[in-house]
């Protein structure tokens, strides 16, 4: 019996790009908020560039809470969806070529997400990552970081708790 010949990197690459892209744009509320992702292998940095209506107080001016907690909610839900994509596709369940944004996997829903605001987000980019502390068939924890020019000095953090979707739909 012969073994397959690996898939060149630029090809495994690619779906792994075209899934993350697939994800990304099956919610709207990303592209409202101009939220970007980063791939490195299976890790995945969250990008808010900077605009000023993202401001929520001028005086000083700072990032609005609203804005932050959603950054942050989105970044634990994305890489969360991501995980699960990450591992489908791995073990070949799953075909990243197959999905648009129509066509998507059922997402984690939220149960509960609180948010710790330890300072004022200033007015530029904002970075996050989420940290999968359990992901079990029906009930996930996360744990998000978010900062802006250093990230030892996070500005916001958070903790949710997900409802997981069905793994066969």
């Amino acid at each position: 019996m012969r073994r397959r010949q690996p898939e060149p990197v630029q090809v495994v690459k690619q779906r792994r790009d075209a899934a993350l892209n697939a994800l990304i744009h099956g919610v709207p509320y990303i592209g409202y908020l101009g939220i970007e992702f980063d791939r490195r292998g299976d890790e995945l940095t969250a990008i808010l560039p900077y605009r000023d209506d993202l401001i929520g107080n001028p005086m000083l001016p700072a990032l609005h809470g609203g804005v932050t907690s959603a950054f942050l909610e989105v970044t634990a839900i994305i890489g969360m969806s991501w995980s699960i994509l990450w591992e489908q596709m791995e073990n070949g369940d799953l075909d990243p070529m197959t999905l648009d944004p129509r066509h998507l996997p059922r997402m984690p829903k939220t149960i509960d997400f609180t948010v710790d605001y330890l300072r004022s987000g200033l007015p530029r980019d904002a970075y996050a990552r989420a940290r999968v502390n359990r992901s079990g068939r029906r009930y996930a924890s996360v744990h998000v970081e978010g900062w802006q020019d250093n990230r030892t000095r996070i500005f916001a953090q958070a903790t949710g708790h997900f409802l997981m979707p069905p793994r066969n739909g």
